[in-house]
């Protein structure tokens, strides 16, 4: 048996049925046009394959909750519960596909069984007339266990960088990276008095930057801890949650971030920005205040290291502004103010500076005491894919959408994923608070298109 980490536990401590703590990932194939589905009946073929698969399951994969204390293996691995295979209702279209993924999202893990599960869904109507088919992947996986980016990376794996390549190992064949335990925490080279002396020697410069946090250090961009508006993204969320998906080619976000001589970053969170904006006002709900992100980075110099190495930062979204090229620069400011910041900091010094300067929304999250104090207003995180294109025995993967979680006063989370040339925006809401969510990408589709024309007219005045 293998003891729970205070991280696991905590994730499992916040579970509850309108509050399920899961990540999850929506991956869409089309079916290949080799011959292999000559009688329609590939995905069954795939799926019969997958389950008929001798090979026993890996760690996460055969881990069961043993009294909420420890993990062990489950001897009694049952590939039916975990791995299904369903089909859409008519007409099969991409609506149908994320009715059935928001219902899946919607509820809990089996705590009896090891916590993940993996839907394989057919019946998807073709992208565009004369386009193959499609099916679809469903993988979701307690965040106990594993983060949404290892989650993701879990299911790239297992697939094949040629369509020649047959994948003959099914995901739970794969072993994921855990959580390190305490005793094996310490950096290799490394002793506890270093580490203490370390830690020691951030206190002085967190703590000075943790009061010009509250005074602000008269930077106007400067993003401080109570600085995010009481909004309907902040309230008590229920159990039905709501999926909304797409993708757009990287270029027109280039192309834009150019223009402005901005980051693409900035212009995705203006995007996000401009279509929260135009949602929030058709529902009489957008705060005087701009809304927050809390916007997740790294701190990783070695992609190869485990462990947390993850701080965050804040922007200010501009939500106030009526003008998506105002609001754009206003998000460039931000967000250069936070890395200002950061830059005056060690790595140390920057991870114990946002534990403490956010610690309170922590015990928010928890207990929910002070409903109308918000650090921020929603998560807006980018989970890196593969650039280069993958497949399933042939099928060729055409999108991947990381769906992510949502607690009591976060109603709402915007999470991207980059694949080839696209970037992929997956958007998971409480359906309660926030109803018709898929109008939130025909306005991130307007907001875009808005700064294509602004950023284009930039370019013929500057020519």
């Amino acid at each position: 048996m293998r003891l729970l980490t205070a991280v696991d536990q905590l994730f499992l401590l916040l579970e509850s049925r309108k509050q399920p703590m899961h990540v999850g990932g929506l991956f869409l194939f089309e079916l290949p046009q080799d011959g292999q589905n000559a009688n329609g009946d590939f995905v069954y073929k795939l799926v019969q394959q997958m389950q008929n698969a001798t090979v026993p399951p890996s760690f996460p994969f055969n881990q069961v909750l043993e009294r909420l204390l420890f993990w062990k293996e489950d001897d009694q691995f049952d590939v039916e519960h975990h791995f299904r295979h369903v089909a859409l209702p008519n007409p099969g279209r991409v609506r149908e596909l994320l009715m059935y993924i928001s219902k899946e999202h919607s509820r809990l893990l089996d705590r009896a069984m090891p916590l993940w599960e993996c839907h394989v869904i057919e019946g998807i109507l073709p992208e565009s007339e004369g386009s193959p088919e499609r099916f679809a992947l469903y993988f979701k996986i307690h965040h106990s266990l594993v983060d949404g980016v290892a989650a993701m990376r879990l299911v790239e794996k297992s697939l094949s960088q040629s369509p020649t390549e047959p994948v003959s190992l099914p995901i739970w064949s794969l072993i994921a990276r855990h959580r390190k335990s305490v005793d094996k925490l310490l950096p290799a080279g490394r002793s506890v008095r270093s580490i203490v002396k370390e830690q020691l020697s951030t206190i002085k410069p967190v703590f000075t930057e943790l009061i010009d946090n509250f005074k602000h250090n008269g930077d106007e961009d400067y993003v401080g801890t109570f600085d995010a508006p009481m909004s309907i993204l902040n309230q008590r969320i229920s159990a039905s949650r709501r999926i909304a998906a797409q993708s757009y080619d990287i270029q027109r976000f280039r192309t834009i971030a150019d223009a402005f001589e901005v980051n693409v970053n900035d212009v995705v969170l203006a995007v996000c920005s401009g279509a929260l904006r135009r949602y929030l006002l058709s529902m009489n709900a957008l705060p005087t205040k701009p809304l927050i992100a809390f916007v997740p980075m790294s701190l990783r110099c070695d992609e190869s290291a485990s462990g947390n190495q993850i701080s965050f930062l804040m922007a200010n979204l501009g939500t106030h502004l009526d003008d998506p090229a105002k609001r754009l620069q206003l998000i460039y400011k931000s967000v250069n103010s936070g890395k200002r910041r950061f830059r005056r900091m060690n790595k140390a010094q920057v991870i114990n500076y946002s534990a403490i300067a956010y610690a309170w929304e922590g015990i928010n999250v928890l207990t929910g005491l002070f409903p109308r104090k918000q650090a921020f207003n929603l998560i807006i995180s980018n989970v890196p894919g593969s650039k280069k294109p993958l497949y399933w025995n042939g099928a060729p993967l055409k999108a991947l959408y990381p769906a992510s979680i949502i607690v009591d006063g976060q109603a709402l989370n915007i999470t991207l994923s980059s694949y080839q040339d696209k970037i992929e925006f997956c958007i998971t809401a409480c359906s309660k608070l926030l109803p018709h969510l898929q109008d939130m990408l025909g306005l991130l589709e307007d907001e875009l298109s808005l700064l294509e024309g602004i950023s284009d007219a930039k370019t013929v005045a500057a020519s």
